[in-house]
């Protein structure tokens, strides 16, 4: 929402100014005559402003010359004076050149795939920066002479997983699958639970995913059962490996049979084994939920997964096993095209050597704590005039992972007007719409954004909206 609309839902003009005044910013009741508009200053004018100077070198001519036009749009149909086109200029700038806006996360799922999934640790954030210009990122210094590219990263890897002799790392989770298959099982046939042909979103259905690749695939077993024999049964001359994929994002209960990773490998063909969400080593708060390190231990020769779930690192997908495996995956020549680049390894590094990510600090936040700052936002908006209660509430993990899991929480309620009017403002803020009422739930909201939540609905509040 940009300062006009805030200041004519409100109906008080920007500044304070009674009806008919005029202000930089503000407008009046009279439309404009001939001379007002032959008043609008030129563009070339506007742009001498040092203001719009400054923020040309960092946000681009075009986006400054945009900006300049909407204000002489404004002060043409009188909403803003002549005089006030370079404020109003100004205030419209974006905060950066890129479209892409920051939000507070306030839905209660920890990884919101709408929302980019996991936040980068401000470790994490740092080494990006200092990764955005010239870096050794395939490069030896000591020798000057090419090196391998993201060794630092894949060696922070193997360190947070001791069992894998080898990793690699793609752009995302699916086309760690994609190479793994590409390369290991192009013509020849996966086996594969019927039980575990998941779409994993957006239309997009793991059977297709893998047939693109030029492997076939060998069902077994049924929806709910499938058993060690199934797989031995199907297993032949033309088997590449055994897929085994974490059903990530539903749950299928009552009388259910999966054979385990061990069991698999006992049949004698490579265990490709498809974890998904990304965590590396077994977690307290997610018991049922497979981690690489466990996996491999288990006999599993590859196992893939993301980086932005549950690792908490940025968008990426992580192959971990096997040295041969991992050799042949990495020489293929798709492997050239599903590269990261150096932004992506510098933010993975410093998330597996960094501190808790933002991630881990959601899934690890007290609930008692959660209540109470709940209970101090409530009552400082409850006393600026707000309709809004401290509520209990019930977050999930999101982005794939732990099924089922809800999480204890807590959450400010508002009316449900609110909702509509907080994506969109200053600062937007997404939360869900529950029973009728907008909760803003807190558990993926650090505590040092708990202003800038009470700002922006007080915003809205303000603005009637």
């Amino acid at each position: 929402m940009d300062q006009r609309d805030a200041t004519e839902r409100s109906g008080v003009r920007a500044g304070g100014r009674a009806p008919g005044a005029a202000g930089p910013a503000g407008g009046r009741d009279t439309p404009p005559g001939p001379d007002d508009r032959r008043r609008v200053p030129r563009t070339d004018t506007v742009l001498r402003d040092p203001r719009l100077v400054e923020a040309a070198g960092r946000l681009g001519a075009g986006v400054v010359k945009s900006a300049v036009r909407q204000a002489q749009e404004r002060a043409r149909s009188g909403t803003v004076p002549p005089d006030g086109v370079a404020d109003t200029a100004v205030a419209l700038l974006p905060r950066t050149a890129g479209g892409l806006r920051p939000v507070i996360n306030a839905t209660g799922v920890v990884l919101h795939t709408n929302l980019g999934r996991a936040s980068l640790s401000a470790a994490a954030r740092r080494a990006v920066q200092e990764a955005a210009g010239p870096t050794d990122v395939e490069l030896d210094l000591e020798t000057g002479v090419r090196a391998r590219r993201g060794r630092t990263a894949l060696a922070a890897l193997r360190d947070r997983v001791p069992s894998a002799a080898a990793a690699h790392v793609v752009n995302n989770g699916a086309a760690a699958l994609v190479l793994t298959a590409t390369a290991l099982a192009a013509g020849r046939e996966i086996v594969i639970s019927r039980g575990e042909m998941v779409e994993i979103g957006d239309g997009f259905r793991l059977p297709d995913l893998l047939v693109s690749t030029g492997a076939r695939l060998r069902e077994v077993g049924t929806t709910n059962r499938t058993t060690a024999a199934d797989y031995a049964a199907a297993i032949g001359p033309e088997t590449a490996f055994v897929l085994k994929v974490h059903p990530s994002n539903f749950l299928i209960t009552g009388f259910t049979r999966a054979a385990g990773v061990g069991e698999l490998a006992a049949l004698g063909v490579p265990v490709v084994v498809d974890i998904g969400s990304g965590l590396l080593g077994p977690h307290p708060l997610l018991p049922e939920e497979p981690d690489a390190g466990t996996q491999l231990k288990a006999g599993a020769s590859l196992v893939t997964a993301s980086g932005d779930k549950l690792l908490g690192g940025p968008q990426c997908g992580l192959l971990l096993g096997d040295e041969d495996l991992v050799r042949a995956v990495s020489r293929h020549p798709l492997a050239r095209a599903l590269r990261v680049d150096k932004l992506t390894l510098a933010a993975l590094e410093a998330t597996l050597r960094g501190p808790e990510t933002p991630t881990g600090e959601a899934l690890a936040a007290d609930p008692g704590r959660l209540r109470r700052r709940a209970e101090r936002l409530a009552a400082a908006l409850a006393a600026g005039g707000v309709d809004v209660r401290a509520v209990r509430s019930a977050a999930t993990v999101g982005g794939g992972g732990a099924p089922g899991v809800t999480l204890p929480s807590a959450a400010l309620s508002l009316p449900e007007r609110y909702a509509a009017a907080l994506r969109t403002g200053p600062v937007p803020v997404v939360g869900r719409l529950e029973a009728g009422r907008c909760l803003l739930d807190l558990r993926a909201v650090p505590a040092e954004d708990d202003e800038r939540l009470a700002g922006a609905v007080r915003a809205v509040t303000a603005t009637g909206r």
